[in-house]
């Protein structure tokens, strides 16, 4: 009976996705169905993707939409939930693409890609920022809302023929949209954020749109691309204000727009460049490049054009950290303490302790503020006396330096880089 199937897709594929999307794990989609629910009867569930997947009757249910906030509060932005059924199945056709698509893709291009980060891409583009004078900041309007489904699907059809991939892929681009107020909106365009198979196939328009243009139009001029967030590297202001018209006019023949107020011109001022211009700053992967003092070569100090973690991250670190109220958690051990917190702290200096480590310490010093506040509501002998509470974590610190994990990154031997 199954080699009556129209589309020969493999029941070890499914399986395999499961796996990936159970590592992942996630929200409900429309459904409310949660990855332990669909676990619960996993193997009918499994053989049910498969089945209507191969049979060719695999309709995906409507997308739930929730707003999220971006980071620092500077608004909301959509995000896209597919129940966890349709997780799987975007999987299967990721897993399908992914071999094919990988190797032909930019090497300056480092959103949701393999053994790829938003790391490499920030390093990299600290390293340009030193050899090149002028930084393009492009912003594109609503990105994931205004890909053209005919240029996306032109470009799928450009790397494979499996008729199944291409059914299902259509079908994902024009799966309605389930509101917050329950009601359900069709979709004309785009590719909502928060599907699994999104983030290769957003790669790939853009791959078309701007990296290979970039290549074939300005190949003198590098750039370093996540997602939609994308830097280009001029040697002067008359070549990225070039580089800036011919971009508006490449994204209005793919139906993109770049942002007017959002994309801007960027001077990378340091000891050795002369000249002043407004903008000295910008914003990537959420590190702010600006001029900085650092030392130089020889022990001398200069002024250079470095990244370090932007405010806005910064301020939402602490916002996170308020919203713990450690200090009223008077009935945990200081130890429950560490295993609660630890993977955030742990999350934040993995990201943003790879450059610039001072801007981020001020920051985490907050964690031991509330830490103090803690010991004073914990241990009565201590709230009279906050020089007490604070010689207390001291102690706690040098005795136990591995417990929260920040305490490496801020304390040197016992001793505390600066005042809590």
């Amino acid at each position: 009976m199954d080699k009556a199937k129209p589309f020969d897709i493999p029941k070890r594929e499914i399986w395999e996705a499961f796996k990936k999307v159970k590592a992942n794990q996630g929200a409900a989609g429309v459904d409310g169905q949660s990855v332990a629910d669909f676990e619960a009867d996993l193997s009918n569930n499994l053989y049910k993707v498969w089945n209507r997947m191969s049979s060719g009757s695999y309709f995906p249910p409507p997308v739930r939409r929730v707003m999220i906030p971006k980071p620092g509060g500077s608004g909301e932005r959509p995000l896209g939930i597919p129940t966890v059924a349709d997780r799987v199945a975007q999987e299967v056709v990721k897993r399908y693409l992914e071999p094919i698509l990988e190797p032909i893709f930019h090497d300056d291009s480092y959103g949701y890609r393999p053994s790829r980060s938003a790391i490499d891409a920030v390093r990299k583009a600290r390293q340009r920022c030193w050899r090149y004078n002028w930084v393009l900041d492009i912003d594109v309007k609503g990105y994931f809302d205004s890909i053209d489904w005919g240029l996306l699907l032109k470009a799928v059809r450009k790397h494979t023929n499996c008729p199944w991939v291409l059914l299902y892929i259509e079908r994902w681009l024009k799966a309605p949209v389930q509101m917050e107020d329950g009601s359900v909106e069709p979709r004309t365009a785009g590719t909502p954020q928060g599907g699994v198979v999104s983030p290769i196939l957003s790669n790939l328009f853009l791959h078309y749109a701007f990296d290979l243009w970039m290549a074939r139009t300005f190949p003198a001029i590098p750039f370093e691309r996540y997602a939609d967030d994308a830097i280009c590297h001029c040697r002067s202001e008359q070549e990225a204000r070039t580089l800036w018209e011919a971009l508006e006019a490449r994204f209005l023949a793919c139906g993109l727009v770049l942002h007017p107020q959002k994309t801007k011109l960027v001077y990378c001022k340091d000891t050795n460049r002369r000249g002043d211009f407004p903008n000295q700053s910008f914003d990537f992967l959420g590190y702010t490049f600006r001029p900085r003092k650092a030392i130089w070569r020889g022990r001398q100090y200069g002024v250079s054009f470095l990244p370090a973690a932007s405010p806005k991250a910064l301020k939402a670190i602490r916002q996170t950290i308020r919203r713990w109220e450690v200090h009223h958690r008077s009935d945990m051990a200081l130890e429950d303490l560490a295993r609660m917190y630890n993977p955030y702290i742990r999350g934040w200096i993995n990201y943003y302790g790879h450059f610039y480590k001072s801007a981020l310490s001020w920051t985490l010093r907050r964690i031991d503020a509330f830490l103090i506040r803690w010991a004073r509501n914990k241990f009565k002998r201590l709230r009279p006396r906050p020089k007490g509470a604070r010689e207390w974590l001291t102690r706690v610190v040098r005795s136990n330096p591995n417990l929260f994990v920040h305490w490496g990154f801020l304390h040197v031997n016992g001793r505390t880089s600066g005042a809590v």
